[in-house]
């Protein structure tokens, strides 16, 4: 059976508003961790530099920095609970409103508030963070990658946040190779961060343009973020096949379909099933 553009575009793009949820759900349950990046093992783990405490132990050596006011950051970094945390930054920020180390506790906030899924705090703290440190990669890939996932097109901020989704990535990717190598990371791990850096980035934009239709820029995007020679998204590679099924390229639908179908996920039986169907329209169109 043909697969009509009405149907790919109605019926597959509403799937994939659904898809997109779920893999921040995903994400929020169980990539993000609670100091300020995402867990270990994780494809997009980048975490913000000045996150890192060893950064913070040498800074605090080297300009013999209140020591109380160093533990109180210890404290929040390594708190697990999001209630908690929360609680702990904000005291922090209250207690200490010019402290050098003001923006990652803001960026380790809006992860303790990614965790709970508040998406307006998420967006508020990331703000503040931004002002303090507009070039924080973590930051701008972070947001600009949940903005599309979490979506509602009756938002009456719904064009604007995209348009932040937008900005925030390209900005993101005009500064990666600007990234300045932090201590205690080898030349191999820091071209590894700025790659996966940069692969989120391009995520993220694929997402915004497909949830505004613009399914050319989407595969041009989501090609980009998934590249064979890396562990890429399911959730990327599943929207880059419907990208191309809405750009008739059946043959790249069903190559994005198949490399899906090989990762372990909620996704993988639906991949299977889409490889078929696009490898169907591929005979069809000979």
């Amino acid at each position: 059976m043909r697969i009509h553009r009405g149907f790919v575009v109605g019926n597959l793009a509403f799937l994939c508003g659904a898809v997109l949820a779920l893999a921040i759900s995903s994400h929020a349950q169980n990539g993000m961790s609670m100091g300020g990046g995402m867990q270990p093992g994780n494809a997009q783990e980048i975490d913000s530099h000045q996150t890192d405490l060893r950064l913070y132990t040498d800074v605090q050596r080297q300009t013999n920095e209140n020591p109380e006011e160093t533990a109180a950051y210890k404290a929040f970094y390594n708190a697990d609970e999001p209630a908690k945390k929360i609680e702990m930054g904000k005291a922090f920020l209250q207690k200490y409103p010019k402290s050098y180390l003001d923006e990652p506790v803001e960026v380790g906030l809006m992860n303790a508030y990614y965790a709970n899924k508040d998406w307006k705090d998420v967006y508020s703290t990331a703000d503040s963070a931004l002002a303090l440190k507009p070039d924080d990669v973590y930051v701008l890939t972070t947001v600009g990658w949940i903005i599309p996932h979490v979506y509602q097109p009756d938002d009456p901020d719904a064009g604007k946040l995209l348009d932040t989704a937008e900005q925030y990535s390209k900005y993101a990717i005009d500064v990666i190779p600007k990234m300045v190598k932090p201590p205690h990371t080898s030349d191999q791990q820091f071209a590894a961060m700025k790659a996966q850096s940069a692969m989120r980035a391009h995520s993220a934009l694929g997402l915004v343009y497909f949830r505004r239709n613009d399914f050319e820029n989407s595969a041009k995007e989501l090609a980009q973020s998934t590249p064979s020679t890396a562990t890429p998204d399911q959730t990327d590679l599943y929207v880059l096949g419907v990208d191309y099924d809405n750009l008739k390229r059946f043959a790249d639908a069903a190559d994005a379909y198949n490399r899906c179908a090989q990762i372990t996920g909620f996704l993988q039986d639906h991949c299977k099933q889409s490889a078929a169907a696009a490898k169907a329209q591929v005979s069809q169109s000979k």
